[in-house]
């Protein structure tokens, strides 16, 4: 019998087989790792939920809002979820709250989980009015219909719970991070978390009985597919940028952690933290491109047997490609001179493709779309991971999506990244930025910020730089958003600038960036504190452009 095209599908194997063995540990309120769940209390305890949510009306098909911590409860819903074939609605919750009420009402639910805080929430600003089943995490059931707790001693006594879902069938709505605009929620099918765990597992050479710190919570619901031990961190996983380095390593170490997961922020905390990670035999990050000085110091701290993935990708579409730490470094000069951001080979079996830049849709594929010989186009791809649509947003699929016809008959969806990007001649895929950020001149051209902005990080009073275009497309002004390096004061800055002008008057492409603005603190998205919010700099560039029109290196230092 062939095996049920679920994530869940893996639990009760793994719990027939090993019921004891622990699936997960997690830290209590005071931070200590006092208690686990074994894979037969997982399989368990999310078939009691399965069961007892079905008394509430949430079964097959049911779209259902969680709003839970990286707990327990978190990782027994979404698996009761799944084996139930509802299909549970992830938003980040840090997210500007109007747009969280409109992708909460956009999913169109028929119930909302949530802790207390949550719960609250929707009451007093009206997320997720569509919802007609409340279920909450409380120890009461305050504006809810029954506690998490009441459902699973609903469903005790249910036995297995897995429903046959097909692979075309939907299995969830995650919305994108909202780094470039309202968050849009990408339709995931059961088929692409399947594909996505396989193809996760065969590029990073993962095996069963593995320890993994994944400090972003929905990476670590492949865990349990893949027959891996979760120790779930001791830290906010909205901000991976503040999250200690000493809880960090005393879970990796107390546990035996093996591999980790996180984003280029928290690499940044371990590197700069600088104690070794001799445990480790893999890490990988994703998100945002990870700075190479970033990736050289991770290579220093781990062993030298061990591999530090960045895999590139989005929501849409994830692995797209791989590339390991040793060659990203190997080619970092590259990235300082402005070729971009090297991400590797496709994943087999990707089907990677460069096609001309266009804002507009383009509702069926052509082999006349493609750009070769090392020009810069719009990244796309087409695989098993590849979402065909957004919930609820028929423009934004529009855009996003290509209908390609087959040769043998049917067809695929190629999905338009949004990035910029080109092939060498080494068949490595390079990331040059996005399509939407890129800043179009009247008289330098198309600069893209990943072959721009690492031109001016190479100063080293500077932190980091972000690229910003004023005005209309086509006629834009090249601004350079900068962010200094701690102890720099502000009677320097306009050394800084004149010393980023000369770094820039060494390359044709950077040449016409003259205006420099320090920015206090860059904006950056709730996911992974790592992708620059370069549309809000961009409104601030222009108000301060609006004050100061020749654009002094001193401007708007105080303002956010």
């Amino acid at each position: 019998m062939d095996e049920i095209c679920n994530i869940a599908a893996a639990l009760p194997r793994l719990a027939a087989e090993d019921p004891d063995r622990v699936a997960m540990r997690y830290p209590g309120r005071d931070g200590r790792y006092a208690n686990a769940l074994s894979y037969g209390e997982l399989d368990q305890r999310s078939n009691a939920i399965a069961a007892g949510l079905a008394t509430h009306g949430i079964a097959r098909g049911s779209r259902t809002v969680v709003m839970v911590r990286p707990t327990p409860e978190f990782f027994l819903l979404m698996f009761a979820l799944f084996k139930a074939g509802a299909v549970p609605v992830l938003v980040d919750p840090g997210i500007n709250k109007r747009a969280l009420r409109q992708c909460l009402d956009e999913s169109e639910p028929q119930a909302f989980i949530g802790i207390p805080l949550a719960m609250f929430a929707r009451a007093l600003l009206g997320w997720a009015k569509a919802a007609r089943t409340r279920i909450t995490t409380g120890s009461r059931a305050l504006l809810a219909d029954a506690t998490l707790a009441q459902v699973e001693a609903a469903g005790a006594k249910a036995g297995p719970q897995l429903v046959a879902t097909e692979p075309d069938e939907m299995a969830a709505i995650l919305f994108t991070s909202g780094s470039t605009g309202v968050p849009k929620g990408v339709v995931y099918r059961h088929r692409h978390f399947m594909a996505q765990a396989r193809m996760l597992g065969e590029s990073f050479g993962i095996r069963p009985g593995g320890v993994d710190l994944p400090t972003f919570p929905p990476f670590a619901l492949f865990d349990p597919a893949l027959g891996l031990t979760s120790i779930i961190p001791d830290m906010d996983p909205t901000r991976p940028a503040q999250a200690s380095p000493v809880k960090l390593h005393a879970a990796i170490e107390r546990f035996g952690v093996d591999q980790l997961f996180g984003s280029p922020a928290l690499m940044r905390v371990l590197a700069e933290y600088g104690k070794p990670l001799p445990g480790l035999r893999r890490v990988t990050s994703a998100g945002a491109p990870v700075p190479s000085q970033v990736v050289a110091r991770m290579r220093e701290l781990l062993p030298e047997d061990a591999s530090f993935w960045t895999p590139y990708g989005a929501t849409e579409c994830l692995p797209v490609s791989i590339i390991e730490g040793r060659e990203l470094v190997a080619l970092r000069e590259r990235t300082a001179q402005g070729a971009g951001t090297c991400v590797g080979r496709p994943v087999p079996p990707n089907e990677v493709r460069i096609i001309r830049v266009s804002d507009e849709a383009i509702p069926e594929w052509s082999d006349d779309l493609v750009v070769g010989g090392g020009l810069v186009g719009e990244i796309t791809v087409a695989g098993p991971t590849t979402t065909d649509a957004y919930f609820n947003r028929d423009e934004q699929t529009r855009l996003a999506k290509i209908c390609e016809p087959l040769p043998g008959g049917g067809e695929r969806i190629v999905h338009r990244m949004g990035d910029l990007g080109y092939f060498d001649g080494e068949g490595r895929l390079w990331f040059c930025g996005r399509k939407s950020e890129r800043v179009v001149t009247a008289d330098a051209g198309t600069l893209c910020t990943e072959q721009v902005e690492p031109v001016f990080n190479a100063h080293p009073e500077v932190a980091r730089t972000a690229l910003v275009g004023v005005g209309e497309p086509g006629r834009q002004q090249p601004v350079l958003c900068v962010e200094a390096g701690p102890g720099v004061s502000r009677d320097q800055y306009p050394r800084i600038v004149a010393e980023l002008r000369h770094l820039g008057e060494g390359h044709v492409h950077t040449a016409k960036v003259e205006t420099f603005l320090f920015h206090p603190g860059f904006p950056v998205d709730i996911r992974h504190n790592a992708k620059i919010g370069r549309p809000q700099l961009a409104r601030w560039a222009r108000a301060q452009l609006a004050r100061d029109p020749a654009g002094h290196g001193a401007a708007g230092e105080e303002g956010r």
